[in-house]
C-alpha cells in the first residue's frame, strides 16, 4: 500500500487538499485491499489555515517532517504570492532527492518551483497564473493550455479540479486504467476528460479596442459569417494592407486574420454553448465554410472538438445548460 503524503501549507486551498484524500482513498486493488494510505501532513508548530478567507484550521496527527516517508508527495493550492516557509521547500527537495513522486495541484506549481523541482521541466499551473509562474521560474517551460503534465517524477495539474484529472491519471499510471475507472465512476467524471485548459479560459476582449480601430473591430464582429481578406478590412478601415497590420498589431497584439480567426472560434464557442444548432449551422454562422474547418481551427484554439465542447457546455431547449461529466 502506497503512501501518499499532502503538504498541507498555510493558506492552503481546502478544494485542493481535499482532492487527493478523496482519489486515493477511494482506489482499490484487486482484492478489495485499499491501494494507498494518505497522510495529511501539516505543521505542529504554527496553525495551518484553509482558504484565503481562512474559514478553518487543519489538525493533523502528521508533521511535514512525515511527507520524507511517503512514495508520493502532493502540494495543493496556496496563495501564489505567498513564499512557502523554507521548511517546506527543504522537504520538497529531500522528497525528490529520496526518489519520491512530487505532484501539485493548481498554484501549488509555485511552491515546487520554490523547490528549484520545475527547473528545465514542462509544467502547468491555474491559467490566471501561468504568466506568473513562467516570470518567476524562467527555467521553466509553463503551458497554460493542458489539465496536467506528467514529467515522469514530477507532475502539474491546472487550475483547482484538474486536480482530480491529474490524481486519475497517478491511480492509472499505478494501477491501469480498470482501477482509476472505478474511482472515476465513484467520483461521479469521466476517466479521462477531452481537451484541456483553453476550453474553460475566460474570454476577453483585446485591449486597444476602443482606440481607432474600434468602428473596424466593430465591423469585422458583424461579419463573422462573411468571407473576409486583409483588403476587404484594410479597405474599410481606409488604410493600406500594410499600415492596417501595423495598426492593428500595435493595437491588438496580433494580426487582422488572427484576431479574425479568434473572434470566429470565440462566436462558435456561444453558439455550442447556448444553441442546439447542427455543426454544419454553427459553420456557416461563424464564416469557416464547413464543419472540417471549423473543427480543424477550433480544436487547434481551444484543444477540444466542437461536438465535446457542447457535450461538456450543453445547451438544454428550455434555454438552461448542464455540464456533463
Amino acid at each position: 500500500m502506497q503512501v501518499v503524503g499532502v503538504l498541507a501549507l498555510d493558506g492552503v486551498s481546502a478544494f485542493d487538499l481535499t482532492i487527493p484524500c478523496q482519489v486515493f482513498a477511494l482506489a482499490v486493488q484487486d482484492g478489495g485491499a485499499p491501494a494507498y494510505e494518505v497522510r495529511v501532513c501539516a505543521d505542529q508548530a504554527l496553525p495551518t489555515t484553509a482558504g484565503p478567507a481562512q474559514p478553518f484550521r487543519i489538525s493533523s496527527s502528521y508533521r511535514w517532517e512525515d511527507v520524507l516517508d511517503a512514495a508520493t508527495v502532493i502540494v495543493p493550492g496556496i496563495p501564489h504570492d505567498r513564499v512557502p516557509d523554507p521548511r517546506a521547500v527543504r522537504l520538497l527537495r529531500q522528497a525528490a532527492a529520496g526518489g519520491a513522486r512530487i505532484a501539485s495541484i493548481c498554484t501549488g506549481a509555485f511552491a515546487l518551483g520554490h523547490a528549484g523541482l520545475l527547473e528545465g521541466r514542462r509544467a502547468t499551473t491555474h491559467w490566471q497564473f501561468a504568466g506568473l509562474l513562467a516570470e518567476l521560474f524562467p527555467g521553466t517551460r509553463v503551458d497554460p493550455s493542458v489539465l496536467y503534465v506528467d514529467e515522469g517524477q514530477v507532475l502539474t495539474s491546472a487550475g483547482i479540479a484538474a486536480g482530480l484529472d491529474l490524481c486519475l491519471h497517478m491511480v492509472r499510471r499505478d494501477h491501469g486504467a480498470a482501477v482509476a475507472a472505478d474511482v472515476a465512476r465513484l467520483l461521479v467524471m469521466p476517466p479521462q476528460r477531452t481537451g484541456g485548459q483553453a476550453q474553460f479560459i475566460e474570454y476577453r476582449a483585446p485591449e486597444g479596442d476602443s482606440a481607432d480601430l474600434g468602428d473596424t473591430l466593430q465591423w469585422m464582429r458583424g461579419k463573422l459569417n462573411e468571407p473576409l481578406s486583409l483588403a476587404d478590412i484594410a479597405a474599410h478601415a481606409m488604410m493600406s494592407r500594410r499600415s492596417l497590420s501595423r495598426h492593428f498589431r500595435a493595437q491588438t497584439g496580433t494580426t487582422p486574420l488572427r484576431w479574425l480567426l479568434a473572434q470566429r472560434v470565440q462566436r462558435a464557442r456561444e453558439l455550442l454553448e447556448t444553441t442546439a444548432l447542427p455543426l454544419t449551422k454553427v459553420a456557416d454562422e461563424t464564416g469557416f465554410g464547413s464543419v472540417e474547418a471549423l473543427r480543424h481551427h477550433f480544436t487547434r484554439q481551444v484543444g477540444t472538438t466542437p461536438s465535446a465542447y457542447r457535450d461538456t457546455f450543453r445547451f438544454s431547449g428550455d434555454g438552461s445548460h448542464s455540464v456533463t461529466a
